[in-house]
């Protein structure tokens, strides 16, 4: 089940592949050298190609079980407190009656994967099928397969970081779209139980701090990490000037009933006449190693965004 504000308010090996048709192979590998270990990061066809596994210093950090956990992105639109986003939600990794089974109803159109890089394009399912419901709430899609298109494209390593996945996204919103309002989802991450400590990096002292449960948002980057403080992943995103657009915003929550915790990274686009079709597009850089390896990342780039900002690839 998809663990998100609703709830609380979800391999292969195929180096150097390439695929350009509906039903892409999804099953692929990329990996890098990272410090004292590799990052190895694993994509399935019963995702559709999103990120199943990703590994460091034998450790796992995803939290894979269904359809709706892993590392990925989602988008919602239109989003009021009687119909929320899980009601009109098109999901990279499948949807909710996909569960644990071993197919995506989302499509993969395009999968290349070579040595430390990764592109995918996947037309998204919508979480909910026609007629199902969340919270109450009946879904608003009359099709169980969206229109809209994921493109991500995912490098390891960022300048002198070796730990860090240069993640960027682009949302491509179909021209008969009408919506006056888009939340997305550019990633999430969900995380193992054992990732229990939750931080935020203050952007003035350059440090991390302890941050609560919550649940929900804040503007400040997130970071998970085990207790020892050993393993850690985070989310940061640079300022990203675009028309009607709000964010980043990060969100954490703790699942217990689940055993599984979250992180993610948010963007809005309000106009009250519409908002435009076509693409929206977002990166983000997603640090790992252990705590003091993730908050040395995010002291640097905090406060130098312009380098950050060159356009998706």
């Amino acid at each position: 089940m998809k663990l998100n504000r609703a709830r609380a308010a979800a391999l292969g090996l195929c180096l150097g592949s390439a695929a350009f048709a509906s039903g892409a192979d999804g099953d692929a590998t990329i990996r890098a050298r990272a410090g004292k270990s590799e990052i190895v990061i694993t994509t399935t066809s019963r995702l559709a190609g999103a990120i199943h596994s990703l590994t460091w210093d034998g450790k796992e950090f995803i939290n894979s079980t269904d359809h709706g956990r892993q590392l990925q992105s989602a988008c919602s639109f239109d989003n009021t407190p009687t119909a929320e986003a899980e009601t009109f939600n098109p999901t990279e990794a499948g949807s909710r009656r996909d569960h644990v089974g071993p197919t995506s109803t989302s499509r993969l159109l395009e999968l290349n994967a070579a040595g430390n890089h990764l592109r995918t394009r996947t037309q998204m399912a919508f979480w909910l099928a026609p007629g199902e419901r969340s919270e109450g709430q009946l879904a608003r899609n009359p099709n169980a397969l969206s229109d809209y298109m994921l493109t991500k494209d995912v490098r390891i390593g960022y300048e002198r970081w070796p730990q860090v996945l240069d993640y960027r996204v682009t949302f491509s919103v179909p021209t008969n779209a009408q919506h006056t309002y888009a939340q997305f989802e550019a990633l999430t991450g969900y995380l193992p139980p054992e990732f229990d400590t939750f931080w935020q990096f203050n952007p003035k002292a350059l440090k991390l701090e302890p941050l609560s449960d919550g649940p929900g948002e804040i503007k400040a980057p997130v970071v998970l990490a085990t207790a020892d403080g050993r393993h850690a992943m985070g989310i940061f995103a640079p300022p990203q000037v675009q028309p009607f657009t709000t964010g980043p915003s990060y969100g954490r929550w703790r699942f217990k009933a689940e055993r599984v915790v979250k992180w993610n990274c948010v963007f809005r686009v309000r106009k009250a006449e519409g908002i435009p079709t076509g693409d929206y597009a977002y990166r983000m850089l997603v640090p790992i190693g252990t705590r003091d390896d993730v908050e040395a990342m995010l002291r640097e780039w905090t406060g130098r965004p312009k380098s950050l900002t060159d356009p998706v690839r």
